[in-house]
């Protein structure tokens, strides 16, 4: 097998068919990659001839990786299965449901056509066993489609999210084991396990994973595909067609990863180039050869999830697409993609037109932030967590056996988060849910330093961010760190999906029932649920004058922090008394 660093011709004993055999297993710290060190994660492989083999490991050991593994991903399945029976409909997802619902019903994109099928054909896969009633004669908008079916067709609407959430969190779990992997093979079956655990007990992933929603299935393709491209080093020919499908179904979930297409394309093609002949010409070839299946791959699983959709592509926009000038119009004609998926681009910049109202460290503002991203993720991110990401990314970078991976590991996370960084709508760290995948991968790697302290201070401090993450359940979305005082005080700091998405309408419900039975009730709710429904009887405090509202007023988080004019003078008037899962405030007038 030829030596992936060309500048280094010096015969190796991982040229043997053992060596070969072991290097599946192994990652670039084996003297079979760039330099000449023995992986950490075991000990050197000498040549069969001059050394007797090692005895086979024990039992125990040879299973507590497998079971750390289960365990890891169990107690993450178990806090998403939670969120997900315990949670109403956050804001975006009965769209996505009774999207999903149509394709089932109707075969053909009609609604939600800003973000293409693939993401939602998954969503259909428990929208299919919940067997809903769905009423295709029903014409209204996407918004009003989906709380008809959710609320007015007959339907469970418990029932209905839980297995429309199911798919996702099964995904979400999958998409673990691919950070395992990814780390296990840069840095050994220790390095697997910090990644992992970091990644299964990510405050973010667990409150978005357990959604029937895009942010976490389009970033989990994404790394797969940059995993995979990895490994394309060693069998190009099978892993860069599979790097290829899985950027196809990124580009199939969610239009915001279109930026990251040149560096896996680059990935692509560095990565045959290594593994290729000494030949500059036949390199160069394989190359451009390589960047070329993935790009084709790519674009045929995006036409492939319109087709399973509607065979006939079949596409009549039911709402005004505006149109796109300049390079950015330009993009738009030349990508290769069906017409709705074009259109759909179209939607996309025009949203990025609209004067979107932002909340950051209590000041609320319109346009956008260019630092909203990088500190609402320093506020949502446990603090072990943020030193172990810190920590790796900096090991990848300066260790130079681990130096080859860098481009895999940092430069996708890295021109994603920039170009969401550009993006007008500061609504929360779901935009950039990649960052907690990518950088468990880097941080895994921080077991590689020649410290003798080092395996003690990471794993402290993965125990860490794992107490940080326990301690939250089951309120996941509203999770802040220590050092800005918790769950309890994200309102005071952000907003919207960061903390109150309209998940707990559910447990509002409960709490009033408890506590407050016939109250007179005031409502202000930012959610897709609808009050009624749950047993909610209010009104609007907006709509009648201030000295009529007495009683409770209730007030979502998000509505208080953009709260202006009259709401704004009946909150400072009322006193706070309770909370619902620190995304909803109790006031008493």
């Amino acid at each position: 097998m030829r030596r992936l660093d060309d500048h280094s011709r010096r015969p190796a004993a991982g040229d043997t068919a053992g060596r070969k055999m072991a290097h599946e297993q192994h990652s670039v710290l084996d003297p079979e990659t760039t330099d000449d060190h023995p992986a950490r994660d075991g000990a050197e492989h000498p040549p069969p001839s001059t050394t007797p083999a090692r005895p086979s490991p024990r039992p125990a050991r040879r299973w507590l990786v497998p079971l750390l593994v289960v365990l890891l991903l169990g107690q993450m399945a178990a806090a998403m299965v939670t969120s997900a029976v315990q949670e109403t409909p956050t804001i975006d997802e009965p769209i996505y449901v009774a999207t999903a619902a149509d394709y089932l019903h109707e075969h053909r994109v009609r609604l939600n056509p800003e973000h293409p099928p693939l993401g939602k054909l998954v969503i259909a896969v428990g929208v299919a066993i919940a067997h809903p009633h769905v009423d295709t004669a029903y014409r209204g908008d996407q918004s009003e489609f989906g709380r008809h079916l959710l609320y007015e067709s007959g339907n469970d609407p418990w029932r209905l999210m839980f297995w429309a959430r199911l798919p996702m969190i099964v995904l979400t779990l999958l998409f673990g084991l691919v950070v395992f992997a990814f780390a296990r093979e840069l840095a050994g079956a220790a390095a697997g396990l910090v990644a992992l655990a970091l990644y299964a007990f990510s405050p973010d992933v667990i409150a978005q994973g357990s959604l029937a929603a895009l942010d976490v299935p389009a970033a989990g393709f994404v790394l797969t595909s940059a995993w995979l491209l990895w490994r394309a080093r060693r069998r190009p020919r099978l892993y860069v067609p599979l790097a290829g499908a899985a950027l196809g179904a990124a580009l199939a979930t969610k239009m915001s990863v279109l930026p990251v297409i040149p560096v896996l394309l680059g990935l692509a093609a560095w990565s045959v180039w290594r593994a290729g002949p000494a030949d500059r010409r036949r390199a160069l070839l394989r190359a451009a050869s390589a960047a070329a299946v993935v790009a084709v791959v790519a674009v045929a699983v995006v036409w492939a999830s319109y087709l399973v959709v509607d065979p006939r592509l079949r596409w009549s926009p039911e709402q005004q697409v505006p149109a796109v000038h300049g390079i950015k119009g330009l993009l738009v004609r030349l990508l290769p993609f069906p017409e709705s998926y074009r259109d759909g681009m179209r939607i996309q910049f025009g949203l990025e037109n609209y004067p979107w109202q932002g909340f950051l460290f209590g000041h609320l503002y319109t346009g956008s932030r260019w630092y909203y991203l990088p500190a609402a993720l320093l506020v949502k991110t446990p603090l072990g967590m943020l030193a172990l990401w810190a920590a790796g990314a900096v090991v990848v970078v300066a260790v130079r056996r681990l130096r080859p991976a860098a481009p895999y590991v940092l430069l996708a996370p890295g021109v994603l988060l920039a170009s969401a960084m550009t993006g007008s709508r500061d609504f929360g760290t779901r935009y950039a849910v990649f960052v907690p995948m990518f950088l468990a991968v880097a941080a895994g790697c921080a077991l590689t330093v020649r410290w003798r302290w080092a395996p003690l201070v990471t794993g402290a401090l993965v125990a860490f961010v794992a107490v940080s993450s326990v301690r939250t359940f089951p309120y996941y979305l509203p999770y802040s760190n220590e050092a800005f005082g918790g769950p309890a005080k994200t309102h005071l700091r952000l907003h919207d999906s960061n903390v109150d998405w309209g998940q707990d309408l559910g447990r509002l419900a409960d709490r009033l029932r408890e506590r407050y039975r016939g109250e007179r009730i005031w409502l202000v709710y930012k959610g897709s649920g609808v009050p009624a429904y749950y047993g909610i009887h209010a009104a609007d405090p907006r709509k009648v004058p201030p000295g009529q509202v007495r009683g409770v007023l209730v007030v979502s988080d998000s509505s208080v922090a953009k709260a202006q004019g009259r709401l704004a003078a009946l909150i400072d008037s009322s006193r706070p008394i309770d909370e619902v899962g620190h995304s909803i405030t109790i006031y008493r007038r």
